[in-house]
């Protein structure tokens, strides 16, 4: 017999406590690899959040200037509306005297000028406010520059005269009808 064989138990302490140091550094390397794997967790939902934010306000950004886009253009073409407002005013005026002239022959001319001038501007969103003698007086919508005695008693709080005319653009009201109103 040798020296092994005498001493069996000797031989599995010594595998037992070979076995335990493995178990030990088995247990260490998974709570690294854990350790590890919830960091790497968390770093990913960081960086997924940190994704989710900037998408959004990426999309916010788009939104944003779409509007402001928009909002430029329209009032781009408001100003140029408004510069082509007392134009149409004077249109109007010119074709006032023109049907007072016994001759004629020059008012269609000036007539298609307007009527071309009007649709054009139409085709861009200009329209017309509707507003006429015998209307009531809206303070939201027309501006009074004078109150006059009424001529009869229902056209008090009415709407004697249309001194101006208003336009609206789009949605928008760029120029309040100038109107006389009775008191």
């Amino acid at each position: 017999m040798n020296k092994d064989d005498k001493n069996p138990t000797a031989e599995r302490e010594d595998t037992s406590g070979i076995e335990d140091i493995d178990l030990t550094e088995q247990k260490r390397a998974e709570e690294n690899v854990s350790h590890v794997l919830s960091e790497l967790q968390n770093e990913f939902e960081r960086e997924k959040d940190r994704y989710l934010r900037l998408f959004a306000e990426f999309e916010n950004f788009k939104k944003r200037t779409a509007r402001e886009r928009v909002e430029m253009f329209r009032t781009a073409g408001e100003e140029i509306m408004l510069s082509l407002l007392p134009i149409l005013d004077d249109f109007e005026r010119a074709l006032k005297e023109i049907d007072k002239i016994e001759d004629n022959t020059h008012v269609k001319g000036v007539e298609l000028i307007n009527n071309k001038l009007r649709e054009t501007l139409r085709s861009k969103g200009l329209e017309l406010m509707e507003v006429s003698a015998g209307d009531t007086f809206n303070a939201d919508s027309h501006e009074a520059i004078t109150q006059i005695p009424a001529p009869e008693a229902k056209l008090k709080g009415k709407i004697i005269d249309v001194v101006e005319k208003g336009y609206t653009l789009g949605d928008k009201v760029i120029r309040y009808p100038k109107v006389v109103i009775g008191q």
